[in-house]
C-alpha cells in the first residue's frame, strides 16, 4: 500500500517507491483513512509513506504495527488524518491484515514547490528494496 501526494514535496515518496515495485501488487491511497477499505484479507502488507519522526531526512524506518500502534509522534503533515490515526482506525474496525509494516522515509519538506529533497530521492532504491524484502 502506498500513501502520499506527489505534489507535496517529500510526501511523493510513496508513489515514487511504487514505480520501482514492478513485481509486487501496489494499491495507492492518498488518505490514510482509506486503508480500512483495502487492508482486510491480506497476509503481509507494507504501507510506504513519508514520515516525520525526528530521524535524519532520507532515513528508511520499518515498524511492525500489527500488534502495537504507530507512535503518534510520527506525523505526515500533508494528510488530513495522519498515518498513526489512520492505522488505528483500521485496528479499531477489525480490518488489520495478518502483518502490517510501515516503511517510512524521513521527510525534509512537504512544500509543494520544492519537489522531493535530495535525501529522499537517494532513499528511493533503499525503500523499494526494503519493501521487496518484506513482502516479496
Amino acid at each position: 500500500m502506498i500513501l502520499g501526494r506527489p505534489d507535496r514535496g517529500d510526501d511523493g515518496v510513496g508513489p515514487a517507491v511504487a514505480e520501482r515495485l514492478t513485481d509486487l501488487p501496489v494499491r495507492y491511497v492518498e488518505d490514510p483513512t482509506r486503508l480500512v477499505d483495502i487492508l482486510p484479507g491480506h497476509g503481509t502488507v507494507a504501507v510506504v509513506d513519508a514520515v516525520v519522526s525526528g530521524a535524519e531526512p532520507g532515513t528508511v524506518l520499518v515498524v511492525d504495527v500489527t500488534r502495537r500502534p504507530l507512535a503518534a509522534t510520527w506525523t505526515t503533515s500533508s494528510h488530513t488524518v495522519g498515518l498513526a490515526a489512520g492505522l488505528e482506525l483500521v485496528r479499531t474496525l477489525g480490518a488489520m491484515p495478518e502483518r502490517l509494516l510501515v516503511v517510512g522515509v524521513e521527510a525534509a519538506t512537504f512544500d509543494a514547490e520544492a519537489g522531493m529533497s535530495p535525501e529522499v530521492v537517494d532513499a528511493l532504491p533503499i525503500a523499494a528494496a526494503v519493501v521487496g524484502a518484506l513482502v516479496g
